[in-house]
């Protein structure tokens, strides 16, 4: 079986989640993190410094992954930012820094590694959305958060679409409320019974990058929110 996957965004609480279980899973894991941010992910076999939404540093990162490890046949893109404001609040500057945090540090990553699954053929890229994205009812007081994640959504669509005669897969996870220190904070009052624990989106995304039947599959994530 394929087992070589980079994470970005790794030392968030999903890209933790992620880590552990493909490590748990028998992987090999090259996780991503901020550069100078003294993250940790103890989980990973090895951490790289990378800013992901700059295209010239993936650029280079994906040269250094194909002369350290040869192919590399799963990519989970995880890094990401929230901006909690309607679309009359919210300000051009606010949903450019929503596009390169969301949309950016996942198109970086597709442009540079795509080529080197379709010379072998399979690969898996895992995309996250987020419900906001797909409902307007949601999305409408997040507006920028809503507008970037609208994208990688086309983007994982146009992914598969560039790939549906090859074995190269596009996966979208779709969560809504994350079980995260953060999120109990902002929301002291939800029910967190109800949130989506980040080891359940951890492992749907391992079952789609495992399970070769599955294709451009869009996985909604929602628990009882």
């Amino acid at each position: 079986m394929d087992r070589n996957i980079i994470v970005s965004g790794a030392a968030g609480n999903l890209g933790k989640a992620v880590v552990e279980k493909f490590k748990r899973e028998g992987f090999k894991v090259i996780a991503t993190i901020e550069p100078d941010s003294g993250q940790e992910v103890e989980e990973a076999d090895d951490v790289y410094e990378v800013d992901v939404t700059d295209e010239n540093r993936v650029a280079e990162f994906c040269k250094e992954m194909s002369m350290q490890y040869g192919d590399i046949h799963t990519v989970a893109m995880l890094v990401g930012g929230y901006a909690g404001t309607t679309i009359e609040e919210s300000k051009a500057s606010d949903i450019a820094r929503m596009i390169q945090l969301n949309f950016f540090s996942a198109f970086n990553m597709v442009k540079n590694f795509l080529p080197s699954m379709k010379k072998i053929n399979k690969g898996n890229f895992l995309f996250v959305g987020a419900r906001p994205a797909l409902h307007p009812e949601d999305g409408k007081n997040v507006a920028a958060y809503a507008l970037s994640k609208g994208l990688v959504v086309q983007l994982a669509d146009l992914v598969a679409q560039e790939c549906k005669e090859t074995k190269i897969r596009s996966h979208l996870f779709v969560p809504s409320i994350m079980d995260t220190p953060e999120n109990r904070k902002a929301m002291p009052e939800g029910d967190f019974a109800e949130w989506v624990n980040t080891a359940d989106v951890a492992e749907a995304m391992h079952y789609a990058a495992t399970n070769s039947s599955l294709r451009n599959m869009t996985f909604k994530l929602y628990g009882g929110v």
